[in-house]
């Protein structure tokens, strides 16, 4: 490993980036890799931000070629975001909206969804290992062999705060197929504050004081996060504890370019005429792009939208339209910030018996009632926070600044929606309001944070300590005479607490219980974020379905190692939260047939 530079990568559902620090000297200088990508046939640029795209050309079109692979028959970056619209059948993007999707085989080959006969389909996780793969060999080209290759650096690669351990588990090892030797998970929350704090370097002291709550409300082209951290004060020294991690909400830009979609085709084409599906995908598309230039650049009133069209009679080929940027500013604040109570709620709606498939959007647009909802859920989570005095507790989580990270909040008018919307409700509460971290890099503080990182961990700065964000719990089934139609009931076991420190040593449940050998046996997982008193071995009955959130399933078959197919045998379970954030339980026999003998079961993904 290079203990010279810390290496942090962004792995972005629009876009991905990655910046480097130099870790010796006192200086901080956090260096952003400009990638080298397509942008063109045949002509390649090197740019901040990697669109986290892959296109599939066809057959006809010949290589794309890049420096360092001539006869690539794909492309990563700027090239595919013009593709996506011609031709979006062959263009693959969310990605790693994909990856965290735990109703599809994540290893399978499905993407593109629509693919035409001649390409074959790749798995959410080889279409991220793509993504992550393109910057570490234009990493390598532009540093050389040596000091670019990041087999052997520190690398810190940025996830949602909202990913369970299944999807940590996949970025991990996406990471590690594209090259990465060492890889370590920060959620990207933590990784924009990190961010803030070393763009602003010694004044953070005077934007935070012990007891401010800072949220973070990180809002991307896949995801909204939200997280909370307190500033404490311990030994006389100001610390970070992060206290609370909002779900794993699917609503972002992706969301907003659908719904621009609905807001342009009336636009488009001649009185009746319909547009196909490959059309409304490369509609999408074009959208996107509008969308991501009017709100980046505060000159322009409007975007010209085009799209291919489907038969000849069309001058060009092309439908076109334009996009204007009342209109996106207008969408985006009524549909997706509106000003709503406390109270409020995302709304849910049934679902239909069959549904094509695609990605599990959050069936509530309003963003701001996802955020009513954690804050309130989250009332009392400054409890028992060592160094903290005892807060007074009110209906919802009293944050004191607020940081606002992801591409979506580069419009001012949804940063100010969501600062009075927060504001109303600290007000009814009897809470003074909050004010904006100011200086937040929306675009690459996450890549920044993740390389500024590096430094933290080898003691050269101030950490967010926090541990794990939630608690974890495996299913025992109870024993219990058979009854047609009735399942026996399954008890909760708590494996690894709230907050429990990642790579730290195994803890001993302490029950004794049975497992199967030889044959496939279904373990069943829970996670919660809010039950944070929950010590590791207790079990729960009876137990909140909105308490304790099931996660993704694993069915594994533990080997016989000389015992007979179907023994049950024995066991004390011993569970931790590895490096990468992923849940390890290992089941230890009480008569191991020799020494060290253990099974061990790591919560991810298996094909069903």
């Amino acid at each position: 490993m290079n203990p010279r530079l810390s290496v942090g990568i962004d792995l972005g559902t629009t876009h991905s980036a990655l910046a480097s620090l130099e870790l010796e000297g006192e200086a901080i200088t956090t260096q952003v890799f400009d990638v080298p990508q397509l942008v063109a046939r045949g002509s390649l640029e090197s740019r901040a931000l990697l669109p986290s795209m892959v296109y599939f050309a066809h057959q006809q079109e010949g290589a794309l070629a890049l420096p360092w692979d001539e006869s690539r028959s794909y492309a990563v970056g700027e090239f595919c975001r013009g593709r996506a619209v011609e031709v979006p059948n062959r263009v693959i993007s969310s990605a790693k909206s994909w990856l965290s999707h735990s109703g599809i085989d994540r290893r399978g080959p499905v993407l593109p969804l629509a693919a035409p006969e001649d390409l074959e389909k790749i798995s959410p996780l080889e279409a991220s290992r793509r993504v992550l793969a393109h910057l570490v060999e234009g990493f390598r080209h532009v540093h050389g062999a040596e000091a670019g290759d990041l087999q052997h650096a520190d690398v810190v690669l940025t996830v949602p705060a909202s990913f369970d351990a299944a999807a940590r588990e996949l970025t991990s090892e996406a990471a590690q197929l594209a090259g990465i030797g060492h890889v370590t998970l920060l959620e990207e929350p933590q990784a924009a504050l990190y961010a803030w704090i070393s763009a602003v370097g010694d004044a953070w002291r005077s934007h935070l004081r012990p007891g401010d709550v800072v949220l973070v409300v990180d809002i991307g082209g896949g995801t909204t996060d939200f997280s909370a951290i307190v500033a404490v004060e311990r030994d006389g020294n100001l610390e970070l504890v992060r206290v609370a991690v909002g779900d794993h909400i699917l609503l972002g830009g992706d969301n907003m370019d659908l719904a621009l979609v609905h807001a342009v085709r009336t636009k488009l084409g001649e009185p009746g005429r319909t547009l196909d599906a490959v059309q409304i995908s490369g509609l999408a598309h074009a959208c996107r792009a509008a969308k991501e230039q009017l709100l980046s650049d505060a000159a322009l009133s409007s975007v010209p939208v085009v799209i291919a069209s489907r038969g000849a009679k069309l001058l060009g080929g092309t439908l076109r339209t334009e996009l204007l940027r009342e209109e996106v500013e207008q969408l985006v604040v009524t549909g997706f910030t509106p000003i709503v109570d406390l109270s409020s709620r995302p709304q849910l709606r049934s679902s239909a018996g069959l549904r094509q498939m695609g990605l599990p959007y959050a069936s509530d647009a309003a963003i701001t009632r996802h955020l009513a909802a954690f804050l309130s859920r989250q009332a009392t989570s400054l409890l028992n926070v060592e160094g903290l005095p005892p807060p007074p507790v009110g209906n919802l989580l009293r944050p004191t600044k607020i940081l606002f990270n992801g591409g979506v909040l580069k419009a001012p008018v949804v940063q100010q929606r969501i600062l009075e919307c927060v504001n109303a409700w600290l007000l009814a509460d009897g809470a003074p309001p909050a004010s904006a971290l100011p200086g937040a890099d929306l675009d690459l503080a996450v890549a920044k944070g993740a390389a500024y990182y590096g430094r933290v961990r080898r003691g050269r700065g101030l950490r967010i300590r926090g541990g794990t964000a939630r608690a974890y719990y495996i299913g025992l089934e109870s024993s219990m005479p058979a009854i047609p139609g009735v399942e026996p009931p399954i008890v909760a076991l708590c494996v690894a607490r709230f907050g429990m420190e990642e790579g730290a040593m195994p803890e001993d449940l302490g029950q004794e219980l049975m497992v199967v050998v030889g044959e496939p046996v279904r373990f069943r997982f829970f996670g919660s974020s809010v039950r944070r008193m929950d010590c590791v071995g207790l079990e729960l009955e009876n137990f909140d379905s909105t308490e304790l959130i099931e996660l993704s399933p694993i069915e594994v078959t533990l080997p016989t190692q000389g015992r007979t197919m179907g023994d049950l045998v024995p066991v004390k379970l011993r569970a931790c939260i590895t490096e990468v954030g992923t849940l390890l339980v290992e089941a230890v026999p009480l008569a191991p047939l020799r020494p060290e003998e253990r099974w061990k079961v790591e919560l991810g993904v298996r094909t069903e």
